[in-house]
C-alpha cells in the first residue's frame, strides 16, 4: 500500500510514525513534509498542487490523507481533485470542509440541524461588529475564515475587542472576511474526535488542549501549547450525550445537505452547565491533540484510513489504550505574534519521550528552529500523574534560545 501524507507540521509526523506502524507496512510519502516526516516517509519532489495530483497518479499512490487543513479547501480541493483523479483520500470534499473554512457556515450548520451551541451574529465591518457586541463583555470574536488557529478571540473588554476588531477589519491580519460575533460560554472545554464515513462513525480518543501562551491560561491565543489525551478524560455517560446531542446529528447534518464526509472530524465542545455545546469544527484532526491521541492507538490505521476512503468503514480495525497520554509544546521566541528561526536546539539526545518536530530544520550543526510551534514532547502513562510528571520532566531536558513552554500542561483545568 502507497500512502500519501498532506501537510508538514507535528500533526502530520504523529500521522506518518502512526500509518508506518501498521501491520500492513505502507510505503510513506509526504508532501510538502519536513526534514523530520522524511526520516520517515519519502518527499514528493513536486511544486504545485497540479503537480501533487499527476505525481500521485503516476506513481500509483493508494490513499491520500490530508493532514492540513489548507489543502482541503485549496483551489478546488484536495479531496475532489483525488476523486477525479480515481485516489481515495481520507479528507472531506472543499464543500464538506465548509465546516471549517467558515465560522458563519459552520453556525448556519449546527443552528439549522438543532446541535448545541452559542448565539452568533455574522458582521461585516468594524462598528457593525461593535453594535452586535453592545457592550456586553466577555464576549468572543471569530475570523470567518481559515486563521491556523489564532482567529479566535476572548474579550473581556472593549479594549480587547477593539484591538482584535482592529486586527481583522483594518490590519487584515487574517485576509478578507467575515467576523461572528459569539455568545461566551463558560465550562471546561473537550475535544472530540470522530472518524466519518458516509453515514458511519466512530468516536475516537477525547483530548483537552491549551490555547493560551502562558500557565494559567494566560496570554495571547495560539494554535496550541499542548494536549493531554485519554479515554478517561470523559465519562461513558459524557461520551453518550455528547454522541447523542451532537456527534450523531452531525453526521445526520451531512448526510440530509448532501455533504460528503470521509476522513477525521474534530468537535471543539465546552461543557457548558446546560451541558456539551459546539465551539467550532475542524474537518482534520486537531493539532497539538492528534500529537497526543496519536501514540495512544492501537490496531492497523492504514487500513482502516483506506477502507474508509473508499466508503467501507471498519472501525475494528483500530482501537485505543487505556492510559494516559500527554503533549508539551515548545514554542520559539516571539509566538504567536511572531516566529523565530535559525536557533540551535539542544537536549534532544537526552530526551526519554517522543519528539515530534511541529517547526524545524536539519542543519549540519543540528536542529535548529523554523516556525512558531517548534517541537511537541509527548509521554505516556497507565495514570495521569505518571504521564504529565514524564512529559514536563523530559520537556525540561530540551532547550533553544527564547523557549517558551507551559509547566501547567495536564494540570490545568484538570
Amino acid at each position: 500500500m502507497k500512502i500519501a501524507v498532506i501537510g508538514k507540521g507535528g500533526r502530520e509526523q504523529a500521522l506518518v510514525e502512526t500509518l508506518a506502524a501498521s501491520p500492513c507496512k505502507p510505503e510513506l510519502y509526504t508532501y510538502p513534509g519536513s526534514d523530520a516526516i522524511r526520516q520517515t516517509a519519502q518527499a514528493i519532489p513536486t511544486g504545485s498542487f497540479d503537480e501533487l495530483i499527476s505525481w500521485m497518479v503516476d506513481h500509483h499512490i493508494d490513499l491520500c490523507v490530508a493532514g492540513e487543513e489548507s489543502y482541503l479547501v485549496k483551489e478546488d480541493g484536495l479531496a475532489n481533485r483525488c476523486a477525479r483523479a480515481g485516489i481515495p483520500c481520507w479528507g472531506p470534499t472543499k464543500e464538506s470542509a465548509q465546516l471549517e473554512a467558515s465560522k458563519e457556515f459552520a453556525k448556519d450548520f449546527l443552528v439549522r440541524h438543532g446541535i448545541p451551541t452559542g448565539k452568533a451574529t455574522a458582521v461585516a465591518g468594524y462598528e457593525e461588529a461593535l453594535a452586535a457586541i453592545g457592550g456586553n463583555y466577555p464576549t468572543v470574536l471569530k475570523f470567518d475564515g481559515l486563521a491556523a488557529g489564532k482567529g479566535v478571540a476572548v474579550c473581556g473588554t472593549a479594549a480587547d475587542a477593539e484591538a482584535f476588531l482592529n486586527e481583522v477589519f483594518i490590519q487584515k491580519r487574517f485576509g478578507e472576511g467575515r467576523l461572528l460575533v459569539e455568545e461566551y460560554l463558560t465550562g471546561p472545554e473537550i475535544s472530540i474526535f470522530g472518524a466519518i464515513c458516509d453515514d458511519h462513525y466512530l468516536i475516537l480518543c477525547p483530548a483537552r488542549d491549551y490555547k493560551r501562551l502562558r500557565d494559567g491560561d494566560e496570554g495571547p491565543n495560539t494554535g496550541g501549547m499542548g494536549a493531554v489525551a485519554s479515554r478517561q478524560l470523559a465519562s461513558p455517560e459524557l461520551l453518550k450525550t455528547i454522541e447523542d446531542t451532537i456527534v450523531a446529528p452531525t453526521v445526520r447534518g451531512l448526510q440530509a445537505d448532501g455533504l460528503p464526509y470521509r476522513g477525521f472530524l474534530y468537535f471543539g465542545l465546552m461543557l457548558t452547565p446546560d451541558g456539551p455545546k459546539v465551539i467550532e469544527y475542524n474537518c482534520r484532526f486537531g493539532d497539538p491533540e492528534c500529537e497526543a491521541v496519536m501514540p495512544l492507538l492501537r490496531g492497523d490505521l492504514a487500513s482502516f484510513c483506506l477502507r474508509g476512503a473508499r466508503g467501507d468503514f471498519a472501525p475494528e480495525l483500530i482501537s485505543f489504550d487505556g492510559g494516559w497520554s500527554v503533549c508539551c509544546i515548545l514554542a520559539s521566541a516571539g509566538y504567536p505574534a511572531s516566529s523565530h528561526s535559525g536557533d540551535l536546539i539542544t537536549g534532544l539526545e537526552q530526551c526519554g519521550a517522543r519528539v515530534f518536530h511541529c517547526g524545524t530544520r536539519k542543519t549540519d550543526a543540528g536542529w535548529v528552529t523554523n516556525g512558531g510551534r517548534v517541537l511537541a514532547i509527548v509521554a505516556g502513562g497507565a495514570t495521569l500523574d505518571e504521564a504529565r510528571t514524564r512529559a514536563h520532566t523530559e520537556a525540561a531536558k530540551v532547550d533553544f534560545d527564547g523557549s517558551q513552554r507551559r509547566s501547567d500542561i495536564a494540570y490545568k483545568n484538570m
